[in-house]
């Protein structure tokens, strides 16, 4: 590739472009999840599977094909316009805050501590950024709400509650995010670290190294953030019953027990663990070809 093409944007946006890219495939690929997920955490309004000590226990197969009966197999993809709206710019955002913030480090290997930072930085700053599509983008999901419109849906909201309709979970929703986003890029780093340099070179194991790499760090930070995702969800929905994250602890609690914090780990694990393991494999390749690295 020309030098002098090559070169020629900062390159803090050429990471907000390679992380968008990766951020619509990996989107796309896997909405159903984050459908699925959303609805196991709202089961009040969907088919359940069994009723166990008086309490509706939703599963994640019968919620998946009541999904698909009732509105067929493009009913998997609802939301997706708020989605592609939140996560194509929030991947951008992220990678390339993470870039500028590593350029200001001087480092390329980070340390555990500096890889958590690092990531919860990151996140922060492109999660309160896209809070209202985020908000958005659960009512979406869930079905409780009708929007026929993402600019529909925000201008309702603003009318009906305000700035803080727009912001309502943003504390959960960085409790939720912020974390896992420290904990993937310390995983990630420290395993990608572990191996053997000439593996992450080769062109014919270097994807599958970042991919694997991808996989462990998403399960372990999943699992860990697990539980703020139900609260952000609890509050976005019903933001006037749950005003805030300790209201809607004491309600999960309550209602469900401590499994009750992990609703929708299953379906949120396989989205969160393969879509970022696919978003940083496809960043990692395309730095490489635009001359990021």
């Amino acid at each position: 590739m020309d030098t002098s093409v090559q070169y020629q944007y900062h390159p803090v946006f050429k990471a907000f472009l390679a992380g968008s890219f990766s951020g619509t495939f990996s989107t796309i690929l896997f909405q159903p999840l984050d459908l699925v997920k959303t609805r196991l955490q709202n089961p009040s309004q969907h088919v359940v599977a069994a009723t166990i000590n008086s309490r509706i226990q939703p599963g994640m197969i019968s919620i998946f094909m009541n999904i698909v009966r009732q509105e067929h197999i493009v009913g998997l993809w609802k939301g997706m316009v708020p989605s592609i709206a939140r996560c194509v710019p929030g991947v951008g955002l992220y990678f390339s805050s993470l870039h500028w913030l590593k350029t200001k480090l001087g480092k390329t290997n980070l340390t555990a501590l500096e890889a958590i930072t690092l990531g919860v930085a990151a996140r922060t700053m492109s999660g309160v950024a896209l809070i209202p599509i985020t908000v958005i983008k659960t009512r979406y999901e869930s079905g409780v709400y009708k929007y026929t419109s993402l600019s529909g849906a925000l201008r309702d909201t603003y009318r009906a509650e305000g700035l803080r309709g727009l912001s309502c979970g943003l504390g959960p929703t960085l409790a939720r995010d912020a974390p896992f986003s420290g904990l993937y890029l310390m995983f990630y780093t420290q395993t990608k670290q572990a191996v053997p340099q000439e593996w992450l070179q080769a062109p014919a194991t270097s994807n599958m190294i970042h991919f694997s790499c991808g996989v462990v760090a998403g399960i372990a930070a999943s699992l860990a953030t697990n539980p703020a995702d139900v609260l952000k969800t609890k509050m976005q929905l019903y933001p006037e019953k749950f005003p805030n994250m300790l209201t809607a602890l004491i309600y999960v609690h309550q209602t469900y027990g401590i499994q009750g914090y992990f609703k929708g780990a299953v379906p949120r694990m396989l989205r969160r663990t393969l879509m970022a393991a696919m978003a940083w494999t496809v960043f990692e390749e395309i730095t490489k070809t635009i001359g990021l690295k």
